[in-house]
């Protein structure tokens, strides 16, 4: 396999066909099956809970609340600080299994019913009763600051667990203060969350002699579950239990972290003495597993009388649901803050984020995590200010963008871009969207009785990148080679993208490749796979594992060929000697080793090889998306038109695999900008708790899109890549919000619409209404 080829992803066959191994296809041996209480109410005194009869009914083995925890010392999931990065201490929010005194959303767990079989946790699950006295509500997030708002924690006031402050506040508002024209908008990043085709599964089980657990689920990475786990929730060793993956059916952030469910069915393995086995439903999922974005942003954008950009000024109140997530504080705090200024020359920022109670589910990263905010903050305000000052847009944008000999370029948020060509990413797709021809296709759909907008982002992204990861190469018995890694496939293409990457280094063919990840206890030292970091760190770490597979080889292949090292070259999976025909293939001299009698003791005992990448600073991809929309004025029926996307992940290992990762983001991107958003009524109560009410984006509502990629290689890691799992969400938000604005302001319609942007929306729009 050689690189930068769109070779066929390997997994998909097994796939597709129906052979993946996912967790809800994994049964014990004796296992239980549990099934969640769940609080009804909003917010309330949780006043006790009657479980007599549930207790009595048939298959009941059990039934645990936040008493029997408390009981066994099992602490709550905890928010952990972002490594690097620093953050004053907010107010405490821990997130327990259950509730214990106080429910603080629609759909906390209080109770687990563990039975013999599903059918009879769910009856008895029925039977528990619940003794709320409820409290006054709030999930409305700029409702949740003002004064005489219901307290969702006794300990914030006014409902802020946080104010941060970055950048620099003293030379912005000088900045502000000699502009000769300032761009002010209000944006809402509106609250969604990801749906995964694969709901979130956990299987656990307690071995007694070992004192050890077991956890089986959908993860993004055991390592880091492992760790949450136990150093913050169970306060073990890391060798009291094991956590495995298997296939896992979509993530985008939702299976970071554990969950109160992974914590309960641990505890009541351990309490029955039985494996304990919960899947959860679409509308659990939708009810208590993280949501995204919810975030009220106030954006300011200052320009001198020649169109350059001064300063951004950007205020944001910033939901978190009732609990903090394990990451949900960082998610702009230090995302959109690290890349807001984008690909342009701005001198400085202020940014001030506050850190928001409300009585809804945690927020936390999902697909573009803050990033998608910064494009929609600084691409909004630029459109707008080049319509406020009679400015061409695009001759704004290059006015202001990063020249490529400026790199590395350290933004006013303190990050260093290694790498990037703005101008030409640019300039690609504005010939490839075919942007001078738009006035013509605006006077057809004029002709039809359609308005026609276009939207544009130029954005760049802070990924990937710093802490650590390992990867090993192994040469196992039964031939051929096993990567072992700590990040965790789901849907990315890791079995292909990996496997390619390491089929060019040693020249060995990809169905001699396995990929092993998902099992505790055999991954090497890692995080996940998050922040579009599989390829930057795992990729990296299997690279240099490579380059350690060959320098043992060369030392083994020169005793075994009888010469010096010197003369020996690695070439197309062989040990050659220089100047002549004697060679000796990879995977035969590793099967040599281990078959070899005693050798010397300065030769290496194993071609076996880990590799260890400790990136020094975050990862940069960037693009310019152009999309164009048809709107029906009498209806305000939006469609889609055409969509271009062009992007920078520096090198390319696969560019079907990335043509794909950009244009499911797109997809997920113009869900969020016009049909999905997560809705409360005024009590907490969740009107989108369905696929009736959650409008997910269809087939028929996208558009064909076409990928192009600018390749500038990055310098912060040996491989030159740059993560392209995000990108199509960052750019697409943005550039469907600026088309909308663009088209409606072509008929003179000034308004902004808010995010989704409903056909009721555009229509209200259009006639003079006020946003529902």
């Amino acid at each position: 396999m050689s690189l930068s080829r769109p070779v066929r992803r390997r997994e998909d066959a097994r796939l597709l066909t129906g052979r993946g191994v996912f967790t809800d296809d994994i049964d014990l041996p004796g296992q239980a099956h549990a099934v969640f209480v769940r609080s009804s109410y909003a917010h309330g005194h949780l006043r006790g809970i009657d479980a007599a009869a549930a207790r009595a009914a048939p298959g009941v083995l059990g039934i645990f609340t936040a008493a029997d925890l408390q009981a066994a010392g099992i602490g709550p999931i905890p928010y952990l600080p972002m490594p690097g990065f620093r953050m004053p201490t907010p107010v405490e929010a821990p997130r327990p299994a259950f509730a214990a005194d106080r429910v603080r959303h629609v759909g906390e767990p209080i109770a687990v019913v563990v039975a013999e079989t599903r059918a009879q946790a769910e009856d008895a699950a029925e039977l528990v009763l619940a003794e709320i006295e409820p409290l006054p509500a709030v999930v409305d997030t700029a409702a949740a600051v003002e004064p005489g708002a219901p307290r969702v924690w006794d300990a914030a006031p006014e409902n802020v667990g946080l104010t941060w402050q970055g950048g620099d506040a003293e030379a912005t508002a000088a900045a502000f203060a000699r502009a000769a024209h300032v761009t002010r908008l209000r944006l809402v990043n509106n609250r969604v969350i990801a749906n995964p085709i694969e709901p979130r599964t956990a299987i656990a089980s307690f071995d007694a002699a070992t004192e050890a657990w077991s956890l089986t689920c959908a993860s993004q990475g055991v390592r880091y579950m492992l760790r949450v786990l136990c150093e913050h929730t169970f306060k073990v060793p890391q060798e009291r239990m094991l956590v495995f993956t298997h296939d896992v059916g979509g993530a985008f952030g939702v299976k970071e972290q554990p969950y109160p469910e992974d914590v309960a069915i641990l505890h009541a393995a351990r309490a029955l003495g039985r494996p304990v086995k919960w899947r959860g439903t679409r509308a659990e999922h939708l009810l208590s597993d993280n949501h995204g974005r919810d975030a009220v942003m106030e954006a300011e954008l200052a320009l001198d009388g020649e169109g350059n950009f001064l300063a951004v000024r950007l205020h944001v109140l910033d939901a978190m649901g009732a609990y903090y997530s394990v990451h949900g504080p960082y998610v702009t705090i230090r995302n959109t803050t690290n890349g807001l200024p984008l690909v342009y020359r701005t001198p400085c920022i202020d940014v001030t984020v506050k850190l928001v109670f409300t009585n809804t589910a945690s927020t936390g990263p999902y697909r573009g995590a803050g990033r998608e905010a910064a494009a929609l903050v600084m691409e909004s305000l630029v459109d707008a200010a080049a319509r406020e000052t009679g400015r061409d847009p695009i001759a704004l944008r290059r006015r202001n963008l990063i020249p490529a000999s400026a790199m590395p370029y350290r933004n006013p948020a303190g990050r260093l871009y290694d790498s990037g060509d703005f101008d030409a990413v640019l300039a690609k797709a504005l010939a490839l969207a075919d942007w001078d021809g738009f006035a013509a296709r605006e006077a057809a759909s004029r002709a039809a009785g359609r308005l026609r907008g276009r939207g544009i982002c130029c954005f760049l992204e802070c990924v990937g990148g710093l802490l650590y990861e390992s990867a090993t190469i192994r040469f196992p018995e039964e031939g051929g080679i096993d990567l072992v890694v700590a990040t965790q496939s789901s849907g990315q293409g890791h079995e292909t993208s990996f496997a390619q990457l390491v089929g060019d280094r040693l020249g060995i063919p990809a169905e001699a490749i396995r990929l092993r990840q998902g099992d505790s206890r055999d991954v090497p030292r890692g995080l996940a796979s998050i922040a579009s970091r599989s390829l930057i760190m795992a990729g990296s770490a299997l690279s240099l594992g490579c380059a350690e597979v060959v320098r043992k080889g060369r030392l083994l292949a020169a005793h075994r060929l009888e010469v010096a090292e010197a003369d020996v070259v690695f070439e197309a999976g062989e040990f050659r000697v220089v100047g002549t025909d004697r060679a000796v293939a990879l995977l035969d001299l590793a099967r040599w080793r281990r078959e070899a009698p005693v050798l010397p003791g300065d030769l290496p005992e194993t071609l076996d090889s880990t590799g260890d990448f400790d990136a020094e600073d975050l990862n940069f991809p960037n693009g310019c998306h152009i999309v164009e929309i048809e709107i029906d004025p009498e209806t305000g029926q939006l469609r889609v038109d055409r969509y271009l996307a062009v992007d920078d992940v520096g090198v390319v290992i696969n560019p079907a695999i990335v043509h794909g990762q950009v244009q499911g983001g797109v997809a997920q991107g113009l869900g969020q900008a016009l049909t999905e958003r997560i809705v409360y009524d005024a009590d907490g109560q969740m009107l989108s708790g369905s696929f009736m009410d959650y409008a997910m984006p269809r087939a028929a509502d996208l558009p064909s899109m076409a990928v192009a990629l600018h390749e500038v290689p990055a310098r912060s890691n040996p491989l030159g890549v740059k993560g392209a799992g995000e990108s199509g969400v960052t750019g697409s938000l943005a550039a469907m919000s600026n088309a909308i604005t663009d088209a409606l302001w072509r008929v003179g319609v000034t308004a902004r619409v808010e995010l989704p942007a409903t056909p009721e929306r555009i229509w209200r729009a259009l006639n003079g209404e006020g946003q529902p």
